[in-house]
């Protein structure tokens, strides 16, 4: 059976799903998207995810026609017309269709796409033997803060960690570690957790906030700052935070072996800790 999708106002099967070739996210990369998470049927965070897309928006001058209710209420629908128990939603929003032409079209509907992607995130198999990560250089634009739907130097660099035998690669600029490919890097000591600040440089995670907001409940401090490499390499533990990787423990750099080869107990903690929240329909707003 084929997926429902989403496209300007409509359900349809995905085979006849269309948008036009003079999109702007087609031509141009002139969009925004957010990826939801789905546990148990429930969305997790997504009012979170809607705010960033908001701001996303904001930052591009891309004004949003639809309420975060109705976004909600289009999720919500595509989980039930698709009985996705697990996997995610993919939103994308361009600022619609027009001769090609760089400056803004004016009078011209964003285009709205959405649609499921089923897939086991509790279960999954890094979860258990912890993931490799290769590092590459940072080769971005300067506003990563804004989740564009430009994502050439991200799939380079996931293609770059595919061929290496990885299943991430952390952005390397300046000497330190920027961010995943896809995703929020993290290193550990003792009990302190270590993440970069927020800046226009790294995409404000939302299962970062998450991870931030359950410190009390599991008995770690944060420290709000830059790391390099070679910090990571001889860290007790590495993980990487995202929508769909959930909390995922990192065992291999480079080749090199994190501590003791294993996953580390603070990133299985804190997975733990996420997954009972998602299981609830978790929801930090």
């Amino acid at each position: 059976m084929s997926r429902i999708v989403y496209v300007n106002g409509a359900y349809l099967p995905e085979e006849d799903a269309k948008i036009s070739i003079f999109d702007r996210g087609f031509i141009f990369g002139d969009g925004i998207y957010e990826v939801s998470a789905v546990i148990g049927g429930k969305l997790v965070d997504c009012e979170a995810h809607l705010a960033r897309l908001e701001r996303s928006c904001g930052e591009i001058r891309l004004a949003l026609p639809w309420s975060k209710a109705e976004l909600v209420a289009v999720h919500e629908e595509l989980i039930k017309r698709n009985e996705l128990d697990e996997g995610g939603i993919y939103l994308q929003v361009s600022r619609g269709a027009s001769d090609r032409d760089f400056a803004f079209p004016k009078d011209v509907a964003p285009t709205l796409v959405m649609f499921t992607q089923a897939r086991s995130f509790v279960d999954a198999p890094g979860a258990k033997t912890g993931i490799k990560v290769v590092t590459t250089p940072d080769l971005r634009w300067a506003r990563r803060d804004i989740k564009s739907v430009n994502l050439l130097a991200p799939v380079l660099a996931k293609q770059f960690a595919a061929e290496s035998g990885a299943q991430e690669a952390w952005l390397i600029e300046d000497g330190v570690v920027t961010e995943g490919a896809s995703s929020t890097a993290w290193i550990v000591k003792g009990k302190t957790l270590i993440s970069r600040p927020l800046s226009n440089k790294v995409l404000p995670g939302i299962t970062r906030k998450a991870v931030l907001a359950f410190l009390a409940e599991s008995g770690f401090t944060f420290e709000e700052r830059e790391f390099t490499l070679e910090e990571a390499l001889d860290a007790e533990e590495a993980f990487i935070t995202s929508a769909t990787s959930l909390v995922m423990p990192v065992t291999t750099i480079d080749g090199h072996t994190i501590h003791n080869g294993a996953p580390g107990p603070t990133a299985l903690r804190l997975r733990e800790i996420y997954i009972a929240f998602a299981r609830k329909g978790g929801v930090l707003g």
